[in-house]
Formats: C-alpha cells, sequence, structure tokens
C-alpha cells in the first residue's frame, strides 16, 4: 500500500507539462502498469490513442460506439486470438478516452515474416530512413540489443537469429513512431502511445524514432518498474509497482 501511495504522488503531477506525445511504457501483464496508463491517459485527455497491441486493420473496428460495451469491443478486435494478456487489463484505458481515434501500431504477422525473410526498410516501405531502417546499427548498439533478445528469449535462441530479431524489434519501434506521428499530424496532439517498455525507452526505442523523425516535438516516456527494479533503458520517468504473480519467464522454454 505505501508502495502503491507513493507511485500516485509521483504520477499526480506528470501531465502538468502539455507534451505532444506521451509514450506510456509497462509490463503487459501488469495490472497496476495498466491503472496508471489509463489515470494517465484521462489526466491528458489526448486526442488519439496508439496501441502497439493492435495492428491497423484492428484499430479500425475501434469504434466509440463500441467502448461503453467491454465484450462487444473486444470481440470486434478480435483480442481474444491476439496473444496479448487479458483484454480486462487494457480496457479502462480505451474508456479513459472514449471518442478519440484509435490507431494500430502492431506489426501484421505476414510483414513480420516478410522481415525476418528479406529488408526491413523495404518491408516497411516508404519513410524507412527517416526511421533509421536504412542504416545498419552502430556495432556497440547491435551486440546490446542482441544480448537483450537473447536474454528475453532465456538464452534458447540460436546466435544466428539474434540479427533478425534485432531487426523485428527495429520494424515495431519504427511503425509505433509512424503511427504516433500520423496521430499527431491528424489531430494536432496530444497522442498517448501505450506500449511495452522495451518500445518506450528514450536511447533506442520508439520514442527516439520519434524524436529522430520529429525532433521539434514534445515527447515523454514514462518506463515501469516492478519490486524497485527500474526498467532497462533510458525514460523521461519512472515508476514502480508490485509484480504480479506469474509463472518464471522461461518456463515456456524448458
Amino acid at each position: 500500500m505505501i508502495l502503491r501511495i507513493a507511485i500516485v504522488v509521483v504520477l499526480a503531477a506528470m501531465p502538468a507539462v502539455a507534451q505532444d506525445i506521451w509514450v506510456l511504457g509497462e509490463v503487459h501483464d501488469n495490472p497496476d502498469h495498466h491503472q496508471t496508463q489509463a489515470e494517465m491517459t484521462t489526466e491528458i485527455a489526448p486526442a488519439a490513442l496508439v496501441f502497439e497491441m493492435l495492428t491497423p486493420d484492428q484499430s479500425r473496428a475501434a469504434l466509440p460506439a463500441l467502448r461503453d460495451d467491454r465484450a462487444a469491443l473486444e470481440e470486434a478486435l478480435g483480442w481474444s486470438e491476439s496473444g496479448w494478456p487479458d483484454f480486462g487489463l487494457y480496457y479502462p484505458i480505451f474508456t479513459a478516452a472514449p471518442a478519440v481515434p484509435v490507431y494500430g501500431a502492431g506489426v501484421p504477422r505476414a510483414m513480420a515474416r516478410a522481415a525476418m525473410a528479406g529488408d526491413i526498410a523495404m518491408v516497411f516501405g516508404g519513410q524507412a530512413d527517416d526511421y533509421g531502417l536504412t542504416q545498419p546499427l552502430p556495432a556497440e548498439e547491435q551486440t546490446a540489443r542482441e544480448a537483450v533478445q537473447m536474454e528475453a528469449h532465456c538464452d534458447a535462441l540460436p546466435a544466428d537469429m539474434l540479427p533478425d530479431m534485432v531487426a523485428i524489434q527495429r520494424l515495431r519501434d519504427a511503425s509505433l513512431a509512424r503511427a504516433a506521428l500520423q496521430a499527431w499530424r491528424d489531430t494536432g496532439g496530444p497522442v498517448v502511445v501505450i506500449t511495452g517498455n522495451g518500445h518506450a525507452r528514450r536511447d533506442w526505442g520508439a520514442t527516439a524514432l520519434i524524436a529522430r523523425a520529429a525532433p521539434t516535438l514534445g515527447i515523454v516516456a514514462l518506463g515501469q518498474g516492478e519490486d524497485g527494479v527500474p526498467p532497462d533503458g533510458v525514460f523521461d520517468r519512472v515508476t514502480d509497482a508490485p509484480a504480479p504473480a506469474r509463472e518464471g519467464p522461461c518456463a515456456a522454454f524448458r
């Protein structure tokens, strides 16, 4: 309880300064992280929402008329087939801005498969250079990103797969950044982006690519840690919440 109160006090001051784009990170299955995102969305009063969890096609089903009916919205989005955690975690974010347009930034499976087999810049299409996809990463950053991917997959990936995994992550970052900027251009902002901590990080995530493509915009990146351990990466603001009970993350790789 003391920890949660401390978080709320910090968050209460967060949206005091107007910004163009708020990138709100999360650990996907942490209910407190989603509560924080919903509370901040209410306070920010965005003109648009962007979700990593939705593809562009899915987002077109997020009609304002459905947002007061959780079951109808969940069905329209096809959430149960998406592989994301329970829709109940995310639903309060939709209701925190019930009338604004929703943008999907998720990379469809077919696009991800094409990227694994080819050039991410070609798969991404126009503006690839704006988001850094036409250039290789600096060697040190490439190595660091490959280490993150190996750890995230419990040291179970063949080493020769790591460059492809990093490429897919870069494609996802770029897709998030492009969707966020499209939402800002369409609405004038502010825009709230809902995504995992890895994409929200300012040093090499989608936030970095938004800043690269639109350096004059005001951007805030929020990272959310668990049990006193901050998320990896650089953020403008970091909060903390208890970790939920969960099976060991490497159980699926045993």
